[in-house]
């Protein structure tokens, strides 16, 4: 790569991950910083990549999903242009398999350096290691959020059922607690409590301490599904 395009890749990259000024013009050139746009839904980075490279997502969104050792997919957390992928900050520091792929949403624009130069950076300069794992912290508190919305959205159906069956039309008041219901249902009291408040906010309960009042039976009927 010649010096102009290195120094242009550092200059882009400068601009979206303001920490990595800390590097100097010689360690840029040995990571071999490569630029690469990706469509939308193409497979940007997986295990093979993540044995060689560290990627700094410069533009667009990816998706990344976890994949079992049976094939199944999960998707964990998206990724957005001036993140870095927790997976493989985690996998590289511990020196085991990247176990995870990287799905671009939109369009993307990527930076790949080689892995050995980006982990020896976060090692080595507190801006990058701060501004890094500050990131990795805010990735893994997204991921519990999307986490706990998609537990919400497995135990509505149960908890409505629950709530029906512990009710009827004519006595629609039910005596219970939160945690009550969260032994009913097998789920966790937080995310009862989360359910139940959206419920209200819905129009279809009314809860209080130690109280739950059904207000709108069919809506919590069509939770059920099939």
């Amino acid at each position: 790569m010649s010096s102009s395009t290195l120094m242009d890749s550092r200059s882009v990259a400068v601009g979206i991950f303001p920490y990595l000024s800390a590097i100097s013009p010689t360690e840029w050139a040995e990571a071999r910083p490569v630029l690469r746009e990706f469509p939308a839904k193409s497979n940007i980075f997986q295990k093979e990549d993540a044995a060689i490279y560290g990627m700094f997502l410069l533009h667009g969104s990816a998706r990344i999903s976890l994949i079992a050792e049976n094939g199944s997919e999960s998707i964990l957390n998206v990724l957005s242009a001036g993140e870095i992928c927790a997976l493989f900050l985690l996998s590289g520091l511990s020196g085991r398999d990247y176990p995870g792929s990287l799905t671009a949403e939109t369009d993307v624009v990527a930076l790949f350096v080689l892995k050995s130069s980006f982990l020896r950076w976060v090692q080595t300069y507190e801006p990058i290691r701060n501004a890094v794992f500050g990131g990795l912290l805010d990735g893994m508190i997204r991921m519990g959020g999307m986490a706990q919305s998609k537990e919400i959205a497995r135990l509505e159906p149960r908890l409505a059922g629950a709530l029906l069956r512990l009710t009827s039309a004519t006595q629609p008041l039910l005596h219970t607690t939160h945690r009550d219901l969260a032994v009913e249902i097998d789920s966790a009291r937080e995310v009862v409590t989360r359910a139940l408040q959206r419920y209200q906010r819905k129009g279809w309960i009314e809860t209080g301490r130690g109280w739950v009042r059904i207000l709108h039976r069919e809506a919590l009927e069509a939770q059920l599904g099939d």
